[in-house]
Order: structure tokens, then C-alpha cells, then sequence
């Protein structure tokens, strides 16, 4: 044979299949261009120079490998169709004589075909596009613009070597089935549909069952931390439940719908019914995947939206003073010293502290069982769990009194108390480790410092005239683990101070070099200092976010197009022969909507019911980000929906054609 033979055979065969193949190609140099600017952030010493540049290349790296994982299941997914679509001429080639290994070097062609198709494209794009992504990178992180263009090699090479891998993966599966399935297997696998499945109502009655107890733990969960801890597993049974419902509860559906007359005998409903039911198993997983890729893109892009829109509100949350100090100390006389000369630094920079807050605490975790107490469940493993740890601050009430303007007197044994997210209700205190406290009043309000302000779990402040004594007592326990204090007692002081952002972080840096040379354990925050990290973190996020969105959107277009013109191609003898019965075009058209209606858009409803459901769990996820404002979630959240669907309606409608044409024999 000439040497050209099989890959113009291989050219052939794309071309005249290019209603399968071009989508697959273009999806492919999606993922590479998706892939490359990726690599493109995370290797980028530009970037890593910015502030917060280091934090966004960090998640970036990790946003690469799940980009990678994802394109290595989904184009093996894809392929798998197109191996489908080509079988049937495979085996035509192998009965006029063609043997298994020149077929295999046809495939071999077809692959480096696609793959140089794919790689050249997608790095040529990627290329052209990064500098786009960058300047988007920069405005996100609050940076200086820069117009210095670049290709790090080692951006080029990771995507080179990435996807080399996957194809190399699609090739030998497509060769092994070709090698593996007899002549006639591949003549008529085109044609080898399912059988008609039973109606199996265990699996969709345990999908059911799997999905109403993912939403309960979804609404049920109070605490964000067991949120965290319960999320993955909330998410795994969705998934689990979604494809047996599909699966399983569409063909009983469709069953339900073949027994009511009214619907079932109309022209429009009969033909889309019965052909549902008949290939339902392979429709339904598609149906699935649809729903559960929807459903991620959505709650990933409106969480990592409203965390880039209300990054301000959650660093204002966060930081309630400029500058806060916490002294690991009790020493009055030495921390007073201390504030004096941090109050000079200030002063010699232009700049005066001002709304000071300053007060005494001792902090511990607490793991409540009604109004009793104990510091370490570890001794008591039985008596307290996770969902019982609470925020504990001591706070002497003369700190109390001044910093609120009061003149509260609770006697010894007495406190007053102010709870932050818990009710409590209770008239004592039951501490294992110190004694019985009375609850003698509830506070209405407290200057809180940030921590407890932003704490994941419920805080409880106890106000005592019993300070000193409690707070030694609780000092003398110790995590034998750590080798550290349970109760540890601390000198808090915070401030703000009216000068620029960069005056602030100058400022920082001098005091923290001050303090290193003192004796006192210390931690020092700034809000200006910090502002970098988030918003690298939360722009980071963001990024992500609509980078893997864009790319699971594709998949779910890629699914929906196949999904469509393999019906089609299923469908096309079908609507054939009714149509010499007497169906008409319009009839036809009618089949096809009636389709949609029944099914289509069941996986966008769901993804909208999951979503809803979800939305509980995600908002005390957000909590932990110290995102407190559930009100721009829900509009966020509602928005992205609304979008969602728009776009999801207009890529079915365009996709819908395929199928019409292929089942009506031509165009409208």
C-alpha cells in the first residue's frame, strides 16, 4: 500500500464523521487552552512578585491537576461515542478484507490527527488568551498593569505531556475494542441497542430514600464545622441518588406516563414515550451527568462569586480594629509598657491610635451537655462531641463595666454571660475543672474582638468578679498532647488609625520588629497587611471558579450534542418508517418537543432542587471564610440560575436541530 494510504483514509473517515468529530476536537482544544492557562498562572514569576500572587499560583496548581483528572475521564467518556459511531464502518473495511491491524493503523493516524489537531490549536489559543486571563488575574488581586508578553516553557510542556498521556489512553481502548470484537459485531453495533429495562422500582425507591436523607443533613446541619465534615458526603449520596433516579425513576415515570391513556395515545407523546423507554439505562446516565455537571457549576460559581463581591464585607467582619494585639500574658505592668512604646511607633509615623479596645480573657474550648461543662473530652470521650464545643471567653467584669459603661456587681460564685450564635438558658455554669458559676443576668451587648466575632462555632463570654482565681485554677490544665495550657490568659488591645494603607503596613512591620526583642509571646494582625492574602485568596478562587465552570459547561454541552445525535441516528429508522405511514414533519417537530418537555429539562429542574437544598450547607461552608452575609448568596445564587437556564435553554435549542434533521431526513 502507498505510504499516504492510511492517513488520507484516516482524513476520510474525520471528515465524513465531522458531525462527531469536530465537536470532539474543538471540546479537546477547549480542555488544552484551559489547561495552558492554568499552567500559564501557576508558573508565572511575574505573578508569584504581585501581593497575593504566591497564594492565587498555589490554588492555580491545584485547579490544574482537577482540570487534568476531569479531561482524562471526560474525552475517554466522549470518545467512547465515536468509537460507537465508527465501528460500524470498521467492520465493513474488515469484511472486504481489511485485517485488525491495518484498522489499528487507521486509528493511529485518526489519533495523531486529533491530537496534533487538538495540541497545536489549543497552545496557539492558549497562547493568545493568556495575556487576556493575566490582565483579568491582575485587576483581581489589585495589581499594576503590564503589557510584558511571555510562553514559559514549562506551562507548554505540562500541557504537551498531559494531554500526549490522555490521548495515548483513548488510543489504545479504541484499539483494544477494534482488535477484540469480531467483523459482524462491528457491522451492526451501530444498530445494538439496549433492551427494554423492567420498571425497577427498588432502585428508584432507594434513590429516593438516598437523596430525601442528603437533603435533610443538608437543612439539619447548624454548625459550619460539621458542615465541612459532612459536605463530601452529602455530595457523594446526591450524585449516587441522582443516577438511580434517571436510571431507574425515569423508566418507572415513563411507565407511570404509558399507563394513562389521555397522554400516552397522541401522536406527539407516543413516539417520544416509546422510544425513551426502549434505550432509557444509557439515557438516563446522560441525563444524570447533565444534572450533576449543572448542579457544580452552579454552586461553584455563585460560592466563589460571593466570596470575590463581598470579599470587603468579610475582611471588615474580620478585622474589627485595625491593628489588634494579643499578649500571651497577665502582666499588667509589662504589656502597659509595651502599648506606650507601640502607641511612639505610631506617633513617629504621623499617626494616632484611636477606638482602643483593651481588656483581660481567658480562652478556652468548651464541650457543653446542658449547663455542664468539661475543658478536655478527651478524658471523657462519651460525655461531649463536636456538636457541644463551644467559644469560651472569661472576661473580669471591672473590664466589663468600663468598656460598656456599666455598674454591674455580680457576687462571687455570680457571672453574667452573653452568648454569641447559641441559646443558653440555663441559670449555672457547670465547670468539671473549676465549680459552679450562677448565671445572675444575661448581657445585651459586648464590644466583641474579631475572633469571636467571626467564629465558626458559638461563642460564650463569662463575666466574673472571680477572674484571677478561675483563670488560675483553669491554668493548671494541660493538652497532654500539645504540652500547652487548656486556659491560657491573655491581655487583648486594638486599635485603628486614620493614615493610608501602606502608612498602616509600614507601621506593622516596625512594631512587629519591636516585639520580637521583648520576652512576651505575642500575635500581631493588621487589617492593611492581611487585605493581600484575601483578596489573592478569594480573586484566586473566583478565577478558578469560572475557569472550571467554562470547562464543565463545555463537557455539559459536548454530553447534551451527543446526546442528541445519537438519538438521532437511533431514532432516524423510526421516524422513517412512520413517516411512510403518514407522519408528517410537523408531527415530527411535535414528538421532539414533547420529548423535551418530558425529559430534557428534568436534569435543569433538579440541578435548580439540588441547588435549593443546598444552599443551607454552602452559606455555613461560606461561614468559615468568615462570609456572613446570606442575603448576597441568595441573590448571587439566584442570579447564576436564572443565567444558567437562559444558556441552557439556548444550547439545547441549537442542538435540538441535530436531532430533527437526522429524524426528519432533512432540514425544517
Amino acid at each position: 500500500m502507498k505510504t499516504g494510504f492510511y492517513p488520507k483514509l484516516a482524513w476520510t473517515g474525520i471528515y465524513k464523521n465531522r458531525q462527531v468529530y469536530f465537536p470532539y476536537i474543538l471540546t479537546c482544544i477547549g480542555m488544552i487552552i484551559m489547561c495552558y492557562i492554568m499552567s500559564y498562572l501557576s508558573v508565572l514569576d511575574d505573578l508569584k512578585t504581585m501581593p497575593g500572587g504566591s497564594t492565587m499560583a498555589g490554588i492555580l496548581s491545584l485547579g490544574k491537576a482537577v482540570l487534568a483528572i476531569f479531561s482524562v475521564i471526560f474525552l475517554f467518556y466522549t470518545n467512547s461515542f465515536l468509537i460507537r459511531r465508527r465501528k460500524k464502518e470498521f467492520g465493513l473495511y474488515n469484511i472486504l478484507g481489511m485485517g485488525k491491524r491495518n484498522l489499528v493503523r487507521i486509528q493511529v493516524w485518526e489519533s495523531l490527527i486529533t491530537a496534533v489537531l487538538s495540541m497545536g490549536l489549543g497552545l496557539v489559543f492558549g497562547i493568545a488568551f493568556s495575556k487576556l486571563v493575566e490582565l483579568v488575574v491582575r485587576n483581581v488581586l489589585h495589581a499594576d498593569i503590564s503589557f510584558a508578553f511571555s510562553v514559559p516553557s514549562g506551562a507548554v510542556l505540562y500541557t504537551l505531556r498531559v494531554f500526549c498521556v490522555i490521548f495515548v489512553i483513548i488510543f489504545i481502548s479504541s484499539a483494544v475494542q477494534i482488535r477484540t470484537t469480531n467483523p459482524i459485531e462491528l457491522l451492526h453495533s451501530e444498530n445494538a441497542g439496549e433492551k427494554r429495562p423492567r420498571a425497577n422500582w427498588l432502585l428508584a425507591i432507594l434513590g429516593i430514600v438516598i437523596l430525601g436523607a442528603a437533603y435533610f443533613l443538608a437543612v439539619s446541619i447548624e454548625d459550619p464545622v460539621a458542615a465541612l465534615a459532612w459536605f463530601f458526603v452529602a455530595v457523594i449520596m446526591v450524585i449516587a441518588a441522582t443516577y438511580l433516579l434517571f436510571i431507574a425513576g425515569s423508566v418507572v415515570f415513563c411507565y407511570l406516563l404509558q399507563k394513562r391513556p389521555g397522554y400516552y395515545y397522541k401522536t406527539k407523546h407516543f413516539i417520544s414515550v416509546s422510544s425513551m423507554i426502549y434505550r432509557m439505562k444509557r439515557n438516563g446516565a446522560g441525563l444524570a451527568s447533565i444534572c450533576i455537571l449543572s448542579t457544580m457549576v452552579l454552586v461553584m460559581v455563585s460560592s466563589t462569586t460571593c466570596l470575590y463581591l463581598g470579599e470587603e464585607d468579610i475582611l471588615n467582619n474580620r478585622y474589627i480594629r485595625d491593628f489588634t494585639l494579643d499578649f500571651y500574658s497577665s502582666d499588667d505592668a509589662a504589656v502597659s509598657g509595651l502599648k506606650e512604646e507601640i502607641d511612639k511607633i505610631a506617633n513617629d509615623r504621623g499617626a494616632e491610635p484611636e477606638n482602643c479596645l483593651n481588656f483581660h480573657y481567658t480562652d478556652l474550648v468548651g464541650f457543653f451537655s446542658d449547663e455542664h461543662m468539661i475543658m478536655n473530652p478527651e478524658s471523657e470521650p462519651d460525655s461531649a462531641s463536636y456538636s457541644q464545643m463551644k467559644y469560651i471567653r472569661i472576661i473580669p467584669i471591672e473590664d466589663y463595666n468600663r468598656l460598656m459603661e456599666k455598674n454591674e456587681t455580680p457576687a462571687p460564685g455570680e457571672c453574667i454571660i452573653y452568648p454569641i450564635g447559641i441559646d443558653y438558658d440555663y441559670g449555672s455554669i457547670d465547670i468539671k475543672e473549676y465549680g459552679k458559676l450562677t448565671v445572675k443576668k444575661k448581657a445585651d451587648d459586648f464590644i466583641a474582638d474579631q475572633e469571636s466575632s467571626v467564629a465558626v462555632v458559638g461563642s460564650l463570654y463569662i463575666f466574673t468578679p472571680d477572674y484571677s482565681s478561675l483563670s488560675k485554677k483553669l491554668g493548671k490544665y494541660i493538652y497532654e498532647s500539645t504540652n500547652t495550657q487548656m486556659a491560657e490568659p491573655h491581655i487583648y488591645y486594638g486599635f485603628d488609625l486614620d493614615c493610608r494603607q501602606d502608612e498602616q503596613i509600614q507601621i506593622y512591620r516596625n512594631i512587629f520588629n519591636h516585639l520580637e526583642k521583648t520576652d512576651i509571646n505575642f500575635s500581631l494582625e493588621s487589617r492593611a497587611q492581611e487585605a493581600e492574602d484575601f483578596f489573592s485568596v478569594f480573586g484566586s478562587l473566583f478565577i478558578l471558579g469560572v475557569l472550571l465552570g467554562i470547562v464543565f459547561i463545555v463537557a455539559m454541552i459536548l454530553i447534551m450534542y451527543y446526546k442528541q445525535v445519537s438519538e438521532g441516528y437511533e431514532d432516524k429508522e423510526r421516524f422513517a418508517i412512520m413517516q411512510k405511514v403518514g407522519m408528517t414533519k410537523k408531527e415530527i417537530r411535535q414528538s421532539v418537543n414533547s420529548q423535551v418537555l418530558t425529559v430534557f429539562f428534568l436534569p435543569l429542574v433538579t440541578a435548580g432542587i439540588h441547588l435549593l437544598f443546598s444552599f443551607p450547607m454552602v452559606s455555613k461552608l461560606l461561614k468559615l471564610f468568615n462570609l456572613q452575609d446570606v442575603r448576597l448568596l441568595m441573590i448571587i445564587t439566584l442570579c447564576c440560575y436564572l443565567v444558567f437556564a437562559l444558556f441552557y435553554v439556548i444550547v439545547y435549542y441549537i442542538t435540538s436541530h441535530s436531532y430533527y434533521r437526522l429524524v426528519s431526513g432533512g432540514k425544517k
